[in-house]
């Protein structure tokens, strides 16, 4: 009976419960949070992120470049040739308090720090951008090389000879030289030695732009090369007849005051042949100014010239003889006079006349 009314009590009471909760009112919505637009803007920026920028595109088996790894990579280039432009400036400070240091060595440690940390930096920037390693890199310039050997083959004939210009060092920058390009003489002071092209700068001031290659295989004169001071031959021939110790005195004497000369070594004279009307001279200046030797040897020429004449020393000229046989010439003199000479042999001096043969 007991446990009849608590099981009656219990239900009454579990009723009104229920009740009571459907008489309350629904609860209210419950708000988004407050950062859900930033949370939307950065899985949008995720999604941008790995769909485009950083999406991964294959190159062959084994390179592999996105947009993000390739402006890495484009950015480690730059940074690599601003890193060389900064030590090569570090290196001329330090060069600078080194006056002795050879100019031409200075450059040559230049070029080759230049291009050492380039070639360092586009390594790098390979294996950033486009996920390349040493094995890839080889397989990329086998490829290369063979493309070179076919069409490039001059262009890496002009690169191989600069690296020898640079460590063999035959050509430095500030030595004169003179050089045959395409039966062309070039003629000049080397301003500077790039990896495919040398800059020589003519007396005219004009830059001639010649390829390594030229410089390593065919014919140089390296007017500064070991020493700075060079010997200059001025020709000249007299008559057979003359005093040779008067010629001599004279082309001494030609050569004094001539700007740009050395006092020492002194000029010398030497007689170096017997032509078949001349005798043959050679007068021997010393200069430490090699670009300055066609002024010099024009300077001597000069002086020999007008020597020449107050010492009464003849430069003598070809003559030639005419003979003539059977026909007619006629000869006209300086003062306008003509003959005519018919049917007979004579031997005639053309010097100073105008002569005409009419054949039969």
């Amino acid at each position: 009976m007991l446990t009849m009314n608590r099981l009656a009590t219990l239900s009454v009471w579990l009723w009104q419960a229920a009740g009571a909760a459907a008489q309350q009112p629904a609860p209210a919505p419950t708000a988004p949070p407050a950062n859900a637009p930033t949370a939307a803007k950065v899985d949008w920026y995720a999604r941008v992120w790995d769909d485009y920028i950083n999406r991964q595109f294959h190159i062959g088996d084994t390179l592999k470049v996105s947009l993000a790894t390739l402006v890495f990579g484009l950015f480690v280039f730059f940074a690599a040739l601003f890193v060389s432009r900064w030590l090569r400036s570090f290196l001329e400070t330090r060069f600078a308090a080194h006056k002795r240091l050879d100019p031409g060595l200075q450059y040559t440690i230049l070029r080759l720090t230049h291009y050492a940390v380039v070639a360092l930096g586009a390594l790098f920037a390979l294996r950033v951008g486009f996920n390349a390693d040493f094995t890839s890199l080889a397989v990329v310039f086998t490829a290369l090389s063979v493309g070179i050997g076919f069409g490039l083959q001059y262009i890496a004939n002009d690169i191989a000879s600069g690296f020898i210009l640079l460590f063999e060092r035959p050509v430095r920058v500030g030595d004169f030289v003179t050089v045959g390009v395409d039966s062309k003489t070039v003629e000049g002071r080397v301003k500077t030695i790039r990896l495919r092209t040398t800059t020589v700068m003519t007396n005219d001031r004009i830059a001639v732009f010649v390829p390594n290659s030229k410089l390593v295989s065919h014919n140089l004169i390296n007017w500064s090369h070991p020493d700075v001071r060079s010997r200059i031959s001025i020709p000249v021939g007299v008559a057979s007849d003359s005093d040779v110790d008067h010629v001599t005195e004279t082309l001494l004497r030609a050569a004094e005051g001539v700007e740009y000369l050395l006092e020492e070594p002194k000029p010398t004279v030497q007689l170096v042949g017997f032509g078949d009307f001349t005798l043959d001279f050679r007068l021997l200046v010393w200069t430490d100014r090699p670009r300055r030797h066609q002024k010099i040897k024009s300077d001597i020429n000069y002086r020999i010239a007008r020597l020449f004449k107050e010492a009464r020393i003849e430069i003598p000229n070809p003559q030639r003889d005419l003979n003539v046989r059977g026909g007619q010439l006629r000869v006209v003199t300086e003062d306008g006079a003509g003959a005519d000479a018919r049917d007979r042999e004579g031997d005639y001096d053309s010097r100073d006349r105008e002569e005409t043969f009419t054949h039969r």
